[in-house]
């Protein structure tokens, strides 16, 4: 399964290293978004120091969707889902190197996004070590639940707009724990973040199962 797995991520990584779509298109989306934001929001009266653990989480998201929906856009031409599922490989070892590749080009943008709310937002990262854990429990939540439901609308016509009505809702709690675990890191009181943290990785757990247990019949259908 791990050794299937490397192959898929490494498969997925090298394919996004050569077409340059993450760093030419999804990086540039979500610095937009802290952008327009800044734009939009008072700057004067702190509004954007005090919402940029949300506005950092929401621009995230939109880019996890953006990173989900071509991990499985790449296979559908020639083919490639279908070859992927003749190959032989562990159905878990698929799902598993596909979030990896999605979970690595997230924490990529979420360097750059950590540097984008410091210079645009003026805020200042407190609490490294729960900072460092809730990016790491929410995007492994992120990337889990995203190879599961990309899967699912994989196969439609619709999939573009499929994904994000079956995903959003679900990664919400994300969203909100992420958030709530990094308002805490950043007001300098990382013990009331802990709590978040522990729910984003209960999640983390509960879809990498899911995964791991349920990709291959999601695969076939697909």
């Amino acid at each position: 399964m791990w050794r299937d797995a490397a192959l898929v991520a490494g498969k997925d990584l090298r394919i996004e290293a050569r077409s340059r779509v993450t760093l030419n298109q999804v990086a540039p989306f979500a610095v937009l978004v802290l952008v327009l934001f800044a734009f939009a929001l008072d700057p004067d009266r702190g509004i954007l120091t005090r919402t940029a653990p949300g506005l950092f989480w929401v621009a995230v998201l939109f880019s996890s969707l953006l990173a989900t929906q071509r991990s499985y856009a790449v296979e559908a031409d020639d083919a490639g889902r279908d070859g992927l599922r003749l190959s032989g490989l562990d159905p878990a070892g698929i799902f598993l190197g596909k979030a990896a590749a999605v979970a690595l080009e997230l924490v990529g943008l979420q360097i750059l996004l950590g540097i984008g709310i410091v210079v645009l937002y003026s805020a200042h990262l407190h609490g490294p070590v729960l900072l460092l854990g809730t990016c790491l429990a929410a995007t492994a939540g992120l990337a889990a639940a995203g190879t599961v439901y990309g899967v699912l609308a994989a196969g439609l016509r619709v999939r573009e707009t499929l994904l994000p009505l079956l995903l959003l809702p679900v990664v919400a709690p994300v969203l909100l724990a992420a958030t709530r675990a990094w308002e805490a890191a950043l007001s300098g009181a990382p013990g009331d973040g802990w709590p978040w943290l522990r729910l984003l990785a209960v999640f983390a757990v509960i879809y990498l199962a899911a995964g791991v247990l349920g990709y291959g019949p999601l695969l076939e259908e697909a």
